[in-house]
């Protein structure tokens, strides 16, 4: 099945963000002149009113990101918008004009396809943006602590980089769970983190943060794991033994190494890996399960509105560097249709704007 509006403008260009190369956001170009896609078997196309930004985009700037698209592309994979065409073989689908969040290839631009098995409507009274994270940094965050952290009312979970969409996301449910909370962050995200109601805050680059979080802990029950190289030391060494967890779900300061060796002798506990959207398709039952505890948590106000910073699209390549480096807060997103900065922000609906959210900041 095909919508009129897909048949009206096929073959119309659009504003997009393309990668041309395997060097990083700097390569990250606007163009004007991309071809509008068109949705494929089991797809919609979406109009994009935000697009999220995640540092797996940065991973696949510089062609680190496993199985990642290959230069030149249309950047992006995350992002809310309105149905405007349907493919064919989509059963029973969402009515054209319904606003939908999900994931697909080429979310920085003014159109993109989504797989319609994985989208699901934005909340009622939510913006677009207020919307992204939904189907990723909260659903990561939550597979990381139950279904695979396995988490406990009166544990305790240490949560690195606590500052970021995923991190923020995991320190409030944790707390909602019953969990004490440890995160680590730099000193300058310390009271953005404190205010989502992290027990303590610590400086995740403090040399002796191992000893300081097992002095302030006796040992961890639950790590979540997403800076890699620069903490993977601490979180095995504070993690308890046999009964101890840590999942795995990014390597933002690189790769670290674990040995089998390490595993029986020096760090008896137990390593899980997590990628949400490899979950997704190897558990699809498990996924819906994540989305539907998603809903109950929006519903009893856990999960609350999220307000992004949204920038223009041309100032892609900009906020990317940004988040590599380390100097972002919470959740950015793009908005392909403006043009002015980001100072003058102001919804493309009209409607006032979502009152301030720690969560996203």
């Amino acid at each position: 099945m095909e919508t009129n509006e897909r048949q009206h403008t096929a073959g119309q260009t659009i504003r997009a963000l393309v990668q041309r190369s395997r060097r990083g956001p700097e390569d990250l170009t606007l163009t004007t002149g991309h071809r509008r896609p068109t949705p494929g078997p089991g797809e919609y196309l979406v109009r994009v009113g935000a697009a999220g930004i995640n540092f797996a985009d940065v991973m696949q700037t510089r062609g680190t990101y496993g199985a990642g698209p290959q230069a030149p592309y249309v950047a992006g994979f995350e992002a809310a918008g309105e149905i405007v065409g349907v493919g064919p073989d989509v059963e029973s689908p969402l009515p054209s004009g319904m606003h939908v969040v999900g994931t697909g290839p080429g979310a920085f631009a003014q159109y993109m396809t989504m797989p319609a098995a994985g989208v699901l409507p934005v909340p009622s009274g939510w913006s677009d943006a207020a919307a992204l994270g939904l189907v990723l940094n909260w659903t990561t965050a939550l597979a990381a602590l139950k279904p695979l952290g396995g988490i406990e009312a009166g544990e305790t979970v240490l949560v690195h980089a606590a500052a970021g969409g995923v991190g923020q996301a995991a320190v409030r449910l944790a707390g909602h769970y019953g969990a004490r909370v440890i995160a680590t962050a730099s000193p300058a995200k310390h009271d953005t983190v404190k205010a989502l109601g992290a027990d303590e805050v610590l400086d995740s680059r403090r040399p002796d943060l191992a000893e300081e979080i097992t002095r302030l802990t006796g040992g961890i029950d639950l790590v979540l794991e997403s800076v890699g190289q620069a903490t993977f030391g601490a979180s095995l060494s504070v993690t308890k033994p046999f009964t101890g967890r840590i999942v795995v779900f990014g390597a933002a300061s690189g790769d670290a190494t674990l040995t089998t060796h390490d595993l029986v002798f020096t760090h008896q506990v137990q390593v899980k890996g997590l990628h949400i959207g490899a979950l997704a398709t190897a558990a699809p039952s498990l996924y819906r399960s994540l989305l539907v505890e998603i809903e109950a948590l929006i519903a009893y106000g856990v999960y609350t509105p999220g307000t992004p910073e949204v920038h223009p699209l041309a100032e892609g390549a900009m906020v990317l560097q940004e988040l590599e480096a380390g100097r972002t807060h919470g959740k950015h997103a793009l908005d392909p249709w403006r043009q002015e900065p980001s100072g003058t922000d102001r919804p493309r609906d009209g409607t006032a704007p979502d009152p301030p959210d720690l969560e996203r900041r």
